[in-house]
């Protein structure tokens, strides 16, 4: 998923990237060219991966591209003092690969000039933070998609040469999607405020310190029922309900 795109070459080579790492889904997510898809510049760019470029998904929002996704790795370029957890590529890798048997997962990149908001990176599951030379880590967009989906598929060859006994598409149990968790928050939010525990004129991360803390823990749909039930019952007993 590439967030903001300002370039059409970026667009492009970003698809060239995808395929030759075996990948063919792009989403866009409100690219700052119109049509990108077929402006002469990122076709050029994708050289070859017209198919991937041309199918691309466009839409308006993270949130909305993160739809039915059940986990997602936010690249960063910089250390956040709060948001999911962060890994190193490699191991971010392998454990998209674990999580692939749950359900849809996501690389999300960020504008070329200002990367990924605070807000955007906390709707992610980890964090992942290439370790670029420090006095020169300036990487290119299609450069960090290509880097970061070299380790997805080597965690997937990995995988099909070892002799580990796990099995892909094994059953186990169901994860939940982005808006599933999305939605649990803004419930525990506003049971938070109705308790007079959370102050939204003066929240003090409260939010993001939770967002960090679910995410470490992997939700799982009967978890996030869960926790949506509390909130549904303080609500209740701090605010019952007009007859």
């Amino acid at each position: 998923m590439l967030v903001e795109p300002s370039h059409p070459g970026n667009v492009g080579a970003a698809a060239r990237a995808l395929k030759t790492m075996g990948f063919s889904r792009l989403v866009l997510v409100a690219p700052r060219v119109p049509n990108v898809q077929n402006d002469p510049e990122a076709v050029a760019m994708a050289s070859g991966a017209d198919d991937v470029l041309a199918s691309a998904h466009v839409v308006p929002s993270l949130a909305d591209a993160l739809n039915g996704v059940h986990w997602s790795i936010a690249l960063t370029a910089r250390a956040r003092e709060y948001g999911p957890p962060q890994l190193a590529p490699r191991v971010a890798g392998v454990q998209a690969r674990e999580h692939a048997v749950h359900g849809e997962i996501a690389l999300v990149f960020g504008n070329e000039r200002t990367g990924l908001s605070n807000e955007d990176v906390e709707r992610c599951s980890v964090l992942a933070h290439i370790p670029a030379n420090p006095a020169y880590s300036s990487l290119n967009l299609a450069q960090a998609v290509q880097v970061l989906s070299y380790e997805l598929r080597m965690a997937y060859l990995g995988h099909i040469d070892s002799e580990s006994g796990f099995e892909m598409g094994a059953a186990a149990s169901s994860r939940a999607a982005s808006d599933e968790i999305e939605r649990m928050y803004v419930h525990l939010e506003n049971a938070l405020i109705a308790l007079d525990f959370l102050d939204p004129g003066n929240p003090k991360k409260l939010m993001s310190r939770l967002r960090r803390l679910f995410a470490r823990s992997g939700l799982e749909r009967e978890e996030v029922n869960i926790v949506r039930g509390i909130a549904k019952h303080i609500l209740l007993k701090v605010k019952p309900q007009e007859k």
